[in-house]
């Protein structure tokens, strides 16, 4: 019986890491990874040059952490990005080097990549984007018991951290693209 459990178990963890990170290679050769993936997805392949370069060369503003570090530490965020995507690429490396300054637990993160192709446009296998209104990626959406307390759309309105801390620190923060944001 134990033997059988371990086999269950294991094959779950494989099917389930087998599911992370997916990449797809369009027609004309376009590489990109779709549906759930871990940061680490994104120090392979071609996403690695943007990725690697982006997070080393960022300067966190540690003054800025210390504000809200800890408040940061109570919620869950949802992260929405395109590896396709300009914006995506500049700003994923910043927020994970933020998230890593503050000691942020990342099994509290989630990361979904979106597809580029036309007929599934910003979408995921897993339909993780359904009922967010995902317009603009990325989107980097705070939670506070499974409730959107609110979200940075494709790029912040002063620094990543001046945004994080006026949304964690519950401070009046109104995101790029408000108007097509869903109500709550």
């Amino acid at each position: 019986m134990k033997n059988l459990i371990c086999l269950l178990l294991c094959t779950s963890l494989f099917i389930s890491n087998a599911q992370m990170n997916q990449e797809i290679t369009t027609p004309d050769g376009k590489q990109f990874l779709l549906g759930k993936i871990t940061l680490d997805g994104l120090q392979a392949g071609p996403y690695s040059s943007w990725y690697e370069s982006g997070y080393e060369n960022y300067v966190v503003d540690q003054t800025l952490i210390q504000m809200f570090k800890k408040q940061l530490n109570t919620y869950e965020v949802k992260l929405f990005l395109g590896t396709w995507c300009g914006d995506s690429k500049r700003q994923v490396p910043r927020l994970a080097k933020i998230l890593k300054a503050a000691a942020f637990p990342m099994e509290k993160l989630e990361v979904v990549a979106l597809d580029r192709r036309r007929d599934t446009y910003k979408t995921s296998p897993g339909g993780e984007e359904k009922g967010l209104n995902i317009v603009k990626v990325p989107t980097i959406i705070f939670l506070k018991n499974g409730k959107e307390i609110n979200r940075i759309i494709e790029r912040p309105i002063e620094s990543l951290e001046e945004d994080i801390s006026a949304i964690v620190n519950q401070k009046g923060y109104t995101p790029n693209y408000a108007h097509l944001k869903r109500a709550r």
